[in-house]
């Protein structure tokens, strides 16, 4: 097994008054060149929006893009005619393909802090697609809920790639094995909240950890935790 830890104070910050962002890897006025990453981990930002702010209309093209909220209240407006509203617990994945436009705001009455999320597809310039579920932390307590998958389904996001995300919310002392594909898969562990140790490795509060080259981890909660693990491809070959 090989792993790599992504501690909270190595992250890149911007600080633009309306929005604070921290970058695990290189993004925009961030960069580090051993940190563009983690096999087709393409983005991992943890944001904070002020409310009545946001981000006007703008293009994406042939990328995976998913927000968690994890507090607050968003909005969603796209070229493709969603408009949506998430909340804490809402989960949504734009699949740009071959192009769209969309825009988002804070339009609840507290900041918002939403993961933002950008993974390389699978099948470049497919025709735009957007969903939204929710999942709200009391309907899964001590539970390892998948958010988004390859597989499609009604409890669940689909994506455009080998992956799969799921959030994990425990009580102390809880325990929890994973396994996954050991060849070309990969896992990046975020700890939202609590302390955790990975496999013996603590993991405390907005650090994360990247795992490779085994096909099982386990999960202790020294305290009451949220997490999230993102399974992926290590590359496209």
């Amino acid at each position: 097994m090989e792993t790599v830890l992504f501690p909270s104070v190595d992250r890149g910050t911007k600080d633009i008054g309306w929005l604070r962002s921290n970058f695990v890897f290189s993004f925009s006025n961030y960069y580090n060149p051993v940190k563009s990453a983690f096999g087709t981990l393409f983005a991992f930002n943890d944001d904070y929006l002020q409310v009545g702010k946001g981000f006007g209309i703008h293009p994406h093209i042939n990328m995976e893009i998913i927000s968690i909220l994890l507090k607050g209240k968003m909005n969603h407006k796209d070229t493709m005619g969603y408009s949506t509203v998430i909340e804490e617990g809402g989960v949504q994945i734009m699949s740009a393909g071959s192009g769209l436009k969309h825009e988002e705001y804070n339009i609840g009455e507290e900041n918002v802090n939403f993961l933002q999320i950008w993974i390389y597809p699978k099948q470049q310039n497919i025709s735009p697609r957007y969903q939204t579920r929710s999942f709200p932390k009391a309907q899964r307590k001590n539970q390892l809920v998948t958010i988004i998958s390859s597989e499609e389904g009604l409890a669940h996001c689909w994506i455009n790639q080998n992956a799969k995300l799921s959030l994990g919310y425990f009580e102390k002392g809880q325990q929890i094995n994973y396994q996954f594909r050991p060849e070309n898969m990969c896992l990046f562990v975020f700890n939202i909240s609590g302390d955790i140790t990975v496999n013996g490795q603590p993991v405390p509060g907005r650090d994360a950890i990247g795992i490779w080259d085994t096909d099982k981890i386990s999960i202790d909660c020294n305290e009451e935790s949220e997490f999230l693990i993102i399974e992926t491809v290590i590359n496209q070959k």
